[in-house]
């Protein structure tokens, strides 16, 4: 619950119990039995109300209901609450004076003291709703009080909450000048509430932003048990995160009362947690109880953070705390500057008569400046030294925060909340009519004001102060946020200052925005830089975090991540197209891999690939030359010379299984491959078919086999069967064509480089037809092995394509066991291979005749020898 709901009833039942509720306008010139409420009083045309906490205790009255209850006493005289209630004196006393604000309008107040209680100051707002405040004769015809159209206050969120949720029944305007809880926010609940401080939301916002800003990701968190800490707990919790600033060691929180027990506890937590950073968002007098036992336990090295409850307590800002407290970080509310405000608090004076619209406030706050008593003191007060008060003393004589205009917080925002009012007033009064909130667009009028009007007004106020800040309400009744971030500095004379070193706001433009002078801050500690607080440090490069079970996500231990990912927060896998450093720190291009004409293999052979070219090529010259020779034309030169322009082609085309694959060379390479190798076994083939039909037309009535493989049908066996592998090859590139593709299934940390087929069918038709051309040609020269000739070509052929077989018959299985590269490297070995093994079985015993016995080159040399065998 936001407040004692059984207190609150209790108020009320006492409240109606003593006095009827009338609305607004008192129905006699006397009212009995009321509860007598210290408060300050000034007439006007239009009277806006006030809660202040002038005094800081006050005694609870006897509610048994056996007897009449007796009204409370308020003590503890509070300065700055004081200050505050003179501050909204000040501002009505300046709108009065300002022609172009509210002309032909007279502002007055009624300022009721709450004493830090949520009873009496609910009391006091109701009397002010109600318009039974107890100065209601104002003329001698016994008329009401004006009617009270607003209320500013009040200064805690609790009584704040438990107010507003009735005068939002009447839509009864509240401006708050110090209640932040972010609960007030909801519109549905609090319809008439407006506040000229921002939410605690914004303030928690603000701390994750320094929090974030210093790299503290661990720290503890100290809050009151109320509506303020509670609710700034709950937006820590939804607000923070590892990602966005870090994580909380510990929630705890502070005892009112000076719990010895309790706060040893807690203080012994801070002790042993490893969070060297303390977010405390609670109030001045929980801080005090807790510094107390800080100090008894020599608690140092702590970076605090303060929420304004406390950034600006002077009674904390003492010596013997700043070994503690130096160096405190705190949020604070915005300074302001209010001109004239300082001559007209020199002008309070106590007018000891019964007219003093002050009532007791005055006469209370000068007792306790001057440290005097008015006639007549208590018993014995003058024996002991104390004096009796003149009412003449002089203001500027004692030192008294009453003066002080140079730290202007708490009273700007008084400050603003009743210039707001007044402006909210201003437009309502000068609204036109047909274009007013009520019904049928009319307009307020001054004798018969509605809070609900001003309400209307309020939501679109917008305003600029002297001291140049913009004023304004969002949807919620919240003011455009900012804050100062202080710091406590103890100078090296043994002096304290609290020093601005920056703010938090929020702009329509752009956002929050947090501004620090790091130059100007004060470091409590030995190396004067901020402190390290993080619950573990940050995972190195190519490391993953592993949260500890059962601790916060701040806690973690650090493991290495898989290859491949990288990161220092969670590991991520890397693009395709990289791979993790060995020290996971980054993603790296992977190592591209394919058959290149830089590296060992694919220099060695690519040069054996232009040797074979340039052997076909000398051979080729060879026969060229010695061309009329017998043993070239006895072996059908013009199919020899077609071989070796084929072998040559065999040779060259290996070259496109080298280098990055293209789209160009992957299409090329194996239709360049099988036409090449088709060319030359059909050679073979026919070179065959020619010995064959030369042995047959040897014989008696053989003559006749000669004429069906002449020149012309050669060449024409040939191209045929060239064709076929021609159209083999077309029909595969169209239907299936082969294409470059990145392999990154064979390594994981590289890229292979290589030829997809695209159609296998179409790969093996064209091995296939290859492999049927050379087995026939083997089996043909196999039968004509031992055919007789001087030189027997038969038998050079067998020989030639039992290699070529062997070759082909041993790339299957080299070809598909081999990944990447060393498959084009299988497959450009066997081409070489079988290339070298037809040209040197072929062409290597005719090039040795012809350069090296060349008397067993004639005609006589070879048809002898044949002779010889017939």
């Amino acid at each position: 619950m936001f407040f004692d709901i059984n207190l609150l009833l209790l108020v009320l039942c006492f409240y109606f119990s003593s006095a009827s509720f009338s609305p607004r306008y008192s129905t006699s010139c006397q009212l009995q039995g009321q509860f007598h409420l210290n408060g300050m009083h000034k007439a006007g045309d239009v009277i806006i109300g006030g809660l202040f906490q002038i005094h800081f205790f006050s005694t609870h009255p006897d509610l048994s209901y056996t007897s009449e209850a007796q009204q409370p006493t308020c003590y503890g005289f509070d300065v700055l609450g004081f200050k505050q209630a003179q501050t909204m004196a000040f501002a009505i006393d300046e709108i009065n004076r300002n022609p172009n604000l509210l002309p032909n309008v007279t502002l007055g107040y009624s300022v009721y003291d709450n004493c830090l209680q949520l009873g009496i100051g609910f009391r006091g707002a109701l009397k002010l709703a109600s318009g039974q405040e107890e100065q209601v004769i104002i003329h001698e015809s016994c008329e009401g009080t004006p009617p009270v159209l607003g209320i500013v206050g009040d200064s805690s969120s609790t009584r704040s909450i438990a107010i507003s949720a009735v005068l939002g029944l009447y839509r009864m305007p509240m401006v708050s000048y110090f209640a932040t809880c972010a609960c007030l926010s909801n519109r549905q609940k609090f319809p008439s509430f407006f506040r000229t401080i921002p939410s605690d939301a914004f303030q928690v916002r603000a701390m994750i932003q320094m929090l974030k800003h210093f790299g503290w990701t661990w720290a503890g968190l100290l809050i009151s048990d109320d509506d303020y800490g509670l609710h700034a707990a709950r937006s820590f919790q939804s607000d923070l995160s590892p990602a966005d600033g870090g994580c909380l060691a510990y929630t705890e929180i502070l005892p009112w009362s000076e719990d010895r027990v309790e706060l040893r506890r807690i203080v012994d937590l801070i002790k042993k947690s490893t969070a060297r950073v303390v977010i405390v968002f609670a109030h001045e007098s929980q801080m005090i109880d807790l510094m107390k036992e800080v100090v008894r336990q020599n608690v140092t090295g702590l970076q605090w953070i303060a929420s304004e409850a406390w950034t600006s307590a002077a009674v904390l800002q003492t010596p013997h705390l700043m070994p503690y407290l130096g160096g405190t970080l705190g949020i604070a509310i915005r300074r302001g500057e209010i001109p004239g405000l300082r001559e007209f608090m020199l002008q309070t004076y106590p007018y000891l008569n019964h007219n003093n619209s002050y009532g007791n406030s005055v006469v209370r706050f000068w007792e306790h400046t001057f440290k005097c008593r008015f006639a007549p003191p208590p018993s014995g007060w003058v024996e002991a030294g104390g004096a009796i008060c003149t009412g003449q003393e002089d203001l500027e004589t004692v030192q008294t925060e009453f003066l002080d205009i140079l730290n202007l917080r708490p009273e700007y925002n008084v400050y603003k909340a009743v210039y707001a009012l007044a402006y909210a007033l201003h437009e309502l009064l000068q609204c036109e009519p047909g274009r007013g909130p009520s019904s049928g667009n009319s307009c307020g009028d001054l004798q018969r004001l509605e809070p609900w009007q001003l309400v209307y007004y309020l939501e679109k106020v917008n305003f600029t102060t002297s001291f140049g800040d913009e004023v304004s309400f969002d949807e919620n009744g919240d003011v455009l946020p900012i804050y100062d971030i202080m710091n406590w500095q103890w100078l090296p004379d043994g002096g304290i200052k609290v020093q601005n070193v920056g703010e938090v706001k929020k702009s329509a433009l752009k956002g929050e925005e947090l501004t620090l002078h790091e130059d100007k801050i004060y470091w409590n500690f030995v190396s004067k830089k901020p402190p390290h607080s993080v619950c573990s440090e940050s995972c190195p490069p190519g490391t993953r975090r592993a949260r500890k079970k059962g601790e916060p996500e701040c806690c973690f231990d650090c493991i290495l991540c898989s290859e491949g990912k990288i990161n220092s927060t969670e590991c991520i896998s890397c693009p395709e197209d990289f791979w993790s450093s060995p020290q996971r720190d980054l993603c790296v291009p992977k190592t591209v891999e394919f058959l290149s004409y830089h590296e060992p293999l694919g220099i060695c052979l690519t040069a054996t690939s232009l040797l074979g070219t340039f052997i076909c090529a000398v051979v080729l010259g060879i026969f060229i030359y010695h061309r009329k020779t017998p043993i070239v034309r006895a072996n059908n030169s013009e199919l020899s010379f077609q071989l070796l322009v084929s072998l040559k082609l065999c040779f060259l085309c290996s070259l496109l299984f080298i280098g990055r694959p293209r789209l160009w060379t992957c299409q090329l390479r194996h239709a360049a491959f099988g036409i090449s190798f088709v060319l030359c076994v059909s050679c073979i083939l026919v070179k065959t078919m020619v010995v064959l039909a030369v042995f047959k037309a040897s014989k008696p009535g053989g003559g006749a086999s000669l004429k069906w493989f002449g020149a012309v049908q050669q060449r024409g066996t040939v191209l045929v069967l060239t064709s076929v592998q021609a159209a083999i090859c077309t029909a595969w590139l169209v239907s299936a064509s082969p294409v470059p593709h990145k392999n990154t299934q064979y390594h994981n940390d590289k890229i292979v480089y290589e030829c997809v087929v695209g159609s296998t069918i179409g790969f093996a038709v064209l091995l296939g037809y290859i492999g049927l051309l050379a087995l026939l040609s083997f089996l043909l020269a196999f039968l004509a092995r031992n055919l007789p000739d001087n030189f027997n070509e038969a038998k050079l052929i067998t020989f030639s394509m039992l290699i070529f077989c062997a070759v082909w018959v041993a790339f299957v299985p080299a070809y598909i066991s081999s990944p990447g590269k060393y498959a084009d490297a299988v497959e450009v070995f066997a081409i070489l291979a079988s290339s070298f093994g037809l040209l040197l079985a072929l062409f290597g015993p005719k090039c040795y005749i012809i350069l090296l016995r060349p008397e067993r080159n004639t005609k006589k040399a070879i048809m002898g020898r044949g002779t010889t065998k017939l």
